[in-house]
């Protein structure tokens, strides 16, 4: 079965770090990119970041640059995304899923397959 289950999420202060897990089971991540996507209460789903397994390029949303970073451990298939530096605005449930190749030069979530159930972030003023 191909899945993505993530993982790390949690209550941290503002100012504070999380790093949240994608692991790939069921494929291989070779030739897929993976991509994290958050969505708040009332808001849309928003893309994060992405990382290309097919090229190694990266995608960040401007609101996170410099605080986010996206790595992957190909044998261990899987992505990680570190936070640094997080702002209650941050607040949201955290999905990663996978597309073919490469990332978009703004990653839409229709475009995205194999969604993982999420990991709620919770960052505290």
């Amino acid at each position: 079965e191909v899945q993505l289950v993530e993982s790390g999420g949690g209550l941290v202060q503002a100012g504070g770090s999380l790093r949240l897990s994608c692991k790939a089971s069921g494929f291989t991540v070779d030739g897929y990119a993976i991509g994290w996507f958050r969505q708040a209460p009332g808001k849309e789903r928003e893309a994060v970041s992405c990382i290309s397994h097919y090229d190694g390029s990266t995608y960040y949303a401007d609101s996170v640059k410099g605080r986010f970073t996206i790595s992957s451990a190909k044998a261990q298939h899987t992505v990680y995304l570190q936070m640094n530096s997080l702002k209650p605005e941050d607040t949201a449930v955290y999905s990663c899923a996978s597309i073919i190749g490469y990332c978009s030069a703004y990653p839409m979530p229709y475009e995205y397959a194999n969604w993982g159930q999420g990991t709620q972030v919770t960052v505290s003023s």
